[in-house]
């Protein structure tokens, strides 16, 4: 079977899925004027697939079928760093915002199918087969699959059997012969508006105490029960000017807050019910893949910032300044290290459950620290670069108007040579990356999305081997 045209991805997603945007029910979101912006960026992915320059996007199955290469299991180093390149080249296309629709879904199959083989072998369950089965199915017909991972939580400082409302975590309220029930919230559930599956996972490890919360299982987006409440965040949609917000107009990706209204789950697609001591090693054999998904995607958005800096500095006259050259050298060594990182960590990767490959944790989490860590300053350098008008310049109505934008074209020249034309459509680039509502949306992903800080120097920490550097220094010091 080939792969997915654009146009089939797009009709699979005219159902009866049950989406919520601003207080209102969405009857088509790809008629929706600003979810419609979601599904044509998701589309991106089926665009490149049809484009003979990505050829090798495509992965010839046993049996001679094409499948899309986001399904393709690692096993080796090389495969990593294939997966880590198209994401990059995806997100570059998307302009520096994530696909995300094939990336994810594949992190959270990858991460059933090694844990799947060890709850059986300790239950006598048959959760390995049902994952195979359900990954075939989402690879036969390249499906644009979602997570939901983060449950709504509820106190933070209580587990999930603790909370005073039960259902602040995802449970099962009633298990029958033909399947699960199951009730509760997850947040922050990317491109669920524009896929076609759902897969959900366990957030973090449970105590026996929450085995009705330690699930995980699929469903069809159309399922009913399942409520998707669409984030109102940029919400201009289409009719947001291009001239102003030349990437977040075109580019955009939903979240939903996604509520389980007693949503019927048949066994074939439950992979985890109840056996509570593999909640959090498949939580975290997904984050082990998915942050490797996250510093690939990273990529191209540190790329922009860099060359936001190098081309503000050139429009403005300001290249040759000792302060700006400065700036400019540390956006290059953040960039230039990130991709160092994230490259090393599919390089060091080692082969876990079923001989998957797995990117190094220590220099994954490294990565990721690093992005996130140091994205909030990037941004500062970018803006001192860019100046003042990045936040005090021209609309668009301004820049058509015959009575305003002569003066605006005049006064907002560069360096000698650069029109005020041409140094505004820099501005308004510049601006949508680092000063809109996409840069705001972009810094909040620096820091929360695909974990924490905190839980980054975590996993920094615990993958450490300080054994060799310990004895090092002790023989240095004369101690046994």
């Amino acid at each position: 079977m080939p792969l997915r045209t654009v146009q089939q991805y797009v009709e699979s997603l005219r159902d009866d899925r049950t989406v919520f945007f601003r207080g209102e029910r969405v009857p088509d979101v790809t008629r929706h004027p600003v979810i419609s912006v979601a599904v044509e960026h998701a589309s991106i992915d089926y665009a490149m697939a049809e484009d003979p320059v990505h050829r090798d996007l495509a992965v010839m199955g046993d049996g001679g079928d094409a499948y899309s290469r986001y399904y393709d299991i690692p096993r080796s180093a090389d495969d990593l760093l294939k997966r880590s390149a198209l994401i990059e080249k995806a997100t570059a296309a998307g302009g520096t915002l994530v696909v995300l629709i094939k990336e994810i879904g594949t992190d959270a199959l990858f991460a059933l199918m090694r844990v799947a083989s060890a709850i059986d072998a300790r239950h006598a369950t048959a959760y390995a087969g049902r994952v195979e089965a359900f990954y075939r199915h989402c690879r036969s017909n390249d499906l644009a699959v979602a997570v939901a991972q983060t449950d709504v939580k509820g106190d933070r400082s209580l587990g999930p059997s603790a909370q005073a409302d039960p259902d602040l975590y995802v449970r099962i309220v009633d298990r029958r012969a033909d399947g699960i029930v199951v009730r509760g919230a997850k947040a922050h559930t990317s491109v669920s508006t524009n896929a076609n599956e759902l897969i959900v996972l366990p957030t973090r490890a449970m105590a026996e105490s929450d085995s009705d919360y330690a699930v995980s299982f699929a469903v069809p987006i159309a399922t009913p029960g399942l409520i998707l409440l669409a984030s109102a965040y940029d919400s201009t949609g289409p009719q947001s000017s291009m001239v102003e917000h030349p990437i977040s107009a075109r580019h955009k990706m939903m979240e939903t807050t996604t509520v389980f209204e007693d949503v019927f789950v048949p066994w074939e697609r439950v992979f985890l019910a109840g056996e509570h001591a593999f909640a959090g090693p498949l939580a975290l054999a997904f984050v082990e893949h998915h942050r490797f998904t996250a510093v690939s995607y990273k990529l191209p958005l540190v790329d922009a910032l860099v060359g936001s800096a190098l081309l503000m500095a050139d429009l403005n006259g300001i290249a040759r300044a000792g302060h700006v050259r400065e700036k400019v050298v540390q956006l290059i060594s953040y960039a230039e290290t990130l991709r160092g990182l994230t490259h090393y960590a599919a390089i060091r990767s080692g082969a876990k459950e079923l001989g998957m490959m797995v990117p190094d944790p220590l220099y994954v989490n490294m990565a990721k620290y690093h992005f996130a860590h140091g994205y909030h300053e990037a941004v500062r350098n970018v803006q001192d670069i860019a100046g003042g008008a990045l936040v005090t310049g021209p609309g668009a109505e301004d820049l058509r108007a015959p009575e305003t934008a002569p003066y605006y074209e005049r006064f907002y020249a560069g360096r000698t040579g650069v029109s005020g034309k041409d140094r505004l459509k820099a501005l308004s680039l510049v601006k949508d990356l680092v000063a809109s509502e996409f840069g705001a949306y972009q810094e909040v992903l620096a820091v929360h999305a695909e974990g924490s800080l905190e839980a980054e120097k975590l996993m920094l920490f615990r993958s450490y081997d300080a054994k060799p550097a310990l004895d090092f220094v002790r023989g240095l010091a004369g101690l046994p």
